[in-house]
């Protein structure tokens, strides 16, 4: 059986601002324009974080836009959303974010067999030497690109 996988967001800034260290599937707890909205594409994860309370486990600061069909049904656009992951996953989470450092952060949106999945990241923060190191990278590579590409024209 095959899974087909549609990314509809990704958080660019925590693959900037953080190294990630593991990676976690998780189901968002959705009302029904917001899953229309998420359809649409209008879902934004920059500044949003991952909190564990009482053994359960909800994203904060995800912006989901209001449904324009939808309006008389409208939710908060920044409400707290419940994540369900397994007990057991909620509990090593919990225990590795505990160590200095480290944060919970959703690092994309996607489709996955018609249900919408949250990627979570157990990500440690970034320096800004990492940052000016990681940048120092990614523009060596964009030059190695642009001299055989004109090499070979």
């Amino acid at each position: 059986m095959s899974e087909s996988v549609k990314i509809i967001a990704k958080n660019k800034k925590a693959f900037h601002d953080y190294f990630i260290i593991e990676k976690f599937e998780a189901g968002i707890e959705l009302k029904g324009s917001e899953v229309k909205s998420i359809r649409a594409g209008r879902v934004n994860l920059k500044d949003s974080w991952c909190s564990i309370v009482k053994g359960e486990i909800f994203v904060n600061g995800m912006h989901i836009s209001v449904y324009e069909q939808g309006a008389q049904w409208c939710k908060d656009p920044l409400r707290v959303r419940k994540l369900l992951m397994h007990k057991k996953e909620i509990m090593k989470l919990f225990g590795q974010e505990q160590q200095q450092g480290y944060s919970i952060i959703p690092l994309s949106v996607y489709f996955k067999n018609n249900r919408i999945k949250l990627e979570i990241g157990l990500c440690k923060g970034k320096k800004l030497y990492d940052k000016r190191e990681d940048m120092a990278k990614k523009s060596a590579k964009r030059t190695i690109e642009r001299e055989l590409k004109e090499r070979f024209r």
